[in-house]
């Protein structure tokens, strides 16, 4: 495993020879031990939405990179040990299909329909991750335990030699700029929020997070 710094969301990804394959999207972590196990990246020069004829189901621009093809990370960018043709061959990360509608459902569409309205289509997202990962993004929400209170939003991932070490985050309320909130205070999360086990004291003590 690399030596890894920090991760900024919105950084480029670079393939083996030095050329953008993306940005950063989200890091996929385990629910349990937040170890890292992909990256999502997204393509922005493709188009979005295509459609996987084999699988019949329609696709974004972002594909998942094992957390094994990293090669180096710096706060600017990320280099894999992937060509651009293996990183065009992974697994798209989101996909969409179209649920069965239920009877009532039917009808409410085929009214909408009739009425000349354009329907809205029922369909499922599909990420490509299995249960036990959780999906880590810029601005999604730090909750403070069980309270219903926000300490803020995540900004970055910090590693240390491949490991998660920490979170940035922007505080709402408490401090006027970015502050580190270690691994330890994360006591669970899922794909919608994580929740940190901290107390006011806990908050206090948080170091100010200074880009390098």
């Amino acid at each position: 495993m690399p030596e890894l710094s920090d991760f900024r969301f919105g950084a480029d990804v670079v393939d083996k020879d030095g050329r953008k394959a993306g940005s950063l999207a989200s890091v996929l972590v385990d629910q349990d031990g937040f170890e890292p196990k992909a990256l999502v990246v997204r393509d922005e020069t493709s188009l979005l939405g295509r459609l996987v004829a084999d699988e019949k189901l329609l696709v974004t621009d972002e594909v998942v990179i094992p957390f094994s093809a990293v090669a180096a990370a710096t706060y600017d960018q990320v280099r894999l040990s992937l060509s651009a043709s293996e990183v065009r061959q992974q697994k798209p990360y989101l996909s969409y299909r179209l649920k069965q509608d239920s009877p009532e459902g039917a009808v409410m569409r085929e009214a909408e329909l009739l009425g000349g309205g354009l329907g809205v289509p029922n369909l499922e997202e599909v990420a490509s991750k299995p249960k036990s990962l959780i999906e880590i993004d810029r601005n999604e929400s730090v909750m403070i335990g069980r309270t219903g209170l926000k300490l803020g939003h995540v900004q970055d991932l910090l590693f240390d030699d491949g490991e998660l070490a920490g979170v940035v985050v922007r505080p709402e309320g408490f401090f006027k700029q970015d502050v580190v909130l270690p691994i330890r205070f994360l006591s669970r999360s899922d794909d919608m929020a994580l929740f940190a086990t901290v107390s006011e004291k806990d908050v206090e003590q948080l170091k100010p997070f200074v880009e390098r």
